[in-house]
């Protein structure tokens, strides 16, 4: 039977697999809001079907985005990841992650977990937009706009609003699955 769905994921499997079992599922362990942050910042400008595919790659790369062994990452560990054809080789976008990193690990000592930081933005609670249809689905939003000014303020490299608004809907800060989707009512009851 087929499932209704959003019509984002298209037919590929990978995303398939990541619409009905990841994204917009709120997200509280640390480690795995960082892995988000990470890519979401290496999605700048790319798909995240791009990402997606990639993702495995990424994690063997970036010793499976441990914050505090990539604050010290050195020069020859950001030549080695420019060589790396597994992953996305934007310098830029390499360095970012190290700095996201120690401001990742500074943040998390700040308020005690990363977790309590960044749902701060949505009142610690998940904003279910009920979506008709994608093409009403925001790419910004207040919150998003919020995070991201507060996320540079902290030392954070590629943390736009439009960044942020995606991380969060990976990381089920808000729920964008369209109200005819199958997922919409189960990542509502989360």
């Amino acid at each position: 039977m087929n499932k209704q769905r959003c019509h984002w994921p298209g037919a590929d499997e990978l995303m398939l697999k990541y619409h009905d079992e990841e994204w917009g599922v709120p997200v509280h362990n640390d480690d795995k809001l960082f892995e988000f942050i990470i890519l979401d910042g290496f999605q700048a400008g790319l798909s995240w079907k791009t990402i997606l595919h990639k993702r495995e790659n990424f994690r063997a790369a970036f010793d499976n985005f441990d914050a505090k062994k990539i604050i010290h990452y050195s020069e020859e560990k950001i030549a080695e990841l420019l060589q790396d054809a597994g992953i996305i080789r934007n310098k830029l976008k390499i360095r970012a992650s190290i700095s996201n990193a120690r401001a990742f690990l500074e943040t998390q000592k700040e308020f005690g977990s990363f977790d309590n930081y960044i749902w701060q933005f949505t009142d610690h609670k998940t904003i279910n937009n009920k979506l008709k249809s994608l093409k009403n689905m925001p790419v910004t939003s207040a919150e998003s706009d919020a995070m991201s000014k507060d996320l540079k303020k902290r030392g954070f490299k590629f943390a736009g609003s439009t960044i942020c608004y995606a991380f969060m809907q990976a990381a089920g800060m808000v729920n964008d699955h369209t109200t005819d989707c199958f997922r919409y009512k189960e990542v509502s009851n989360q």
